[in-house]
């Protein structure tokens, strides 16, 4: 396979190539092997800008130094159902899983607990997180912050970040009701891929360096994303922001730093980790079924003239997921970013297909 493929990919390939590129770095075998997963994760559900197009510029961190080797994070304060982990500038997909570990552990004992992680490195897609909790029988809520990106309503300037908000719960049904969600119009990185592949964006996404919107993508990612429903979506941000760096004695809005910055200067993002233990609160099997009906009866509402079916919340994610059959989609930007940071370290991405 010389060339990008023009169909899915095994995504157990494309996550065993992952986990290789990520070993020639030098993060431990079953480390790489997670980090790959989470990633292809994101691919399998139709979330690019949160798959494997990451993976030069982890590598370029990594080789920077900026993105520590470990597995894991330090827990440096344990109060029961308080805990914070400072991450030491781990992958983030490490430090997450282990506060998640954590986080539902903790809640089975107290009912609710909440993990914070400061010092943290950009984990993908929050949702995942979440739902991690709510198999386990918890209401799972995971937050993080960024680096700057939006304006107040009004504003030029960059104030906070487009911080992600998710929260997943559990359910008798097929799949969990989930919400995953950046708080502007739309993630960065679905602009970088629409400026890879030389297209526009809609109006509405960003604005440019001195405040007035923009379609192109390039003038986008040296401006601002736009907040989603604008003061809500900037209000809320801010309180994620404050949240996650205050809980966790981290970085907070400008001390954050760009991903996509120097290489060398560590992000050091601030999360939060919330799980609810259900049983604590009501029986387990009268929530899960509570919480199926609501699913079924948005699944079942009346559809507005036009429209072919209403998708309950989580339910796109969950048929992305059953439909993929073991596949992953990946752009050709992505797939020859991916086979030339492999070559960088003697990998052949291409081996593995």
């Amino acid at each position: 396979m010389t060339n990008a493929p023009n169909e899915p990919v095994s995504a157990e390939a494309l996550a065993k190539a992952v986990a290789a590129i990520f070993e020639g770095c030098g993060v431990a075998p079953e480390a790489a092997a997670i980090v790959a997963e989470d990633l292809v994760a994101a691919d399998i559900e139709g979330v690019a800008s949160h798959g494997v197009m990451l993976v030069p510029m982890y590598v370029e961190r990594l080789k920077a130094g900026s993105v520590a080797k470990g597995s894991e994070g330090q827990v440096v304060s344990d109060n029961d159902a308080a805990v914070v982990i400072d991450a030491g500038d781990v992958l983030g997909q490490l430090t997450a899983r282990q506060a998640v570990a954590i986080a539902v552990e903790r809640a089975r004992k107290f009912g609710m607990a909440t993990v914070a992680v400061r010092n943290a490195f950009h984990f993908g897609t929050a949702g995942r997180y979440a739902r991690m909790m709510a198999d386990a029988g918890a209401v799972g809520i995971v937050m993080s912050n960024t680096r700057p990106l939006m304006p107040a309503t009004g504003g030029a300037q960059p104030l906070t970040g487009n911080n992600p908000l998710a929260i997943a719960v559990p359910s008798a049904g097929e799949f969990r009701p989930e919400v995953d969600m950046a708080l502007s119009a739309v993630a960065m990185g679905k602009i970088r891929n629409a400026a890879a592949a030389g297209q526009s964006i809609p109006e509405g996404w960003a604005a440019d360096k001195d405040g007035a919107p923009t379609t192109d993508p390039q003038a986008a990612i040296e401006g601002m994303l736009l907040p989603a429903a604008g003061p809500k979506g900037f209000g809320l941000a801010f309180m994620v922001d404050l949240l996650t760096g205050g809980l966790s004695g981290g970085n907070i809005g400008a001390e954050v730093n760009g991903l996509y910055g120097n290489m060398a200067t560590p992000y050091r993002c601030s999360n939060v980790f919330i799980a609810i233990d259900v049983g604590h609160f009501v029986p387990e099997e009268q929530f899960e079924g509570r919480a199926k009906s609501e699913l079924d009866r948005v699944s079942a509402s009346r559809r507005a003239p036009g429209v072919e079916r209403v998708f309950a919340p989580g339910e796109l994610a969950y048929a992305a997921r059953t439909g993929a059959n073991g596949r992953a989609k990946v752009s050709p930007a992505a797939w020859k970013s991916l086979v030339e940071t492999g070559a960088s370290l003697g990998v052949d991405v291409q081996s593995y297909f």
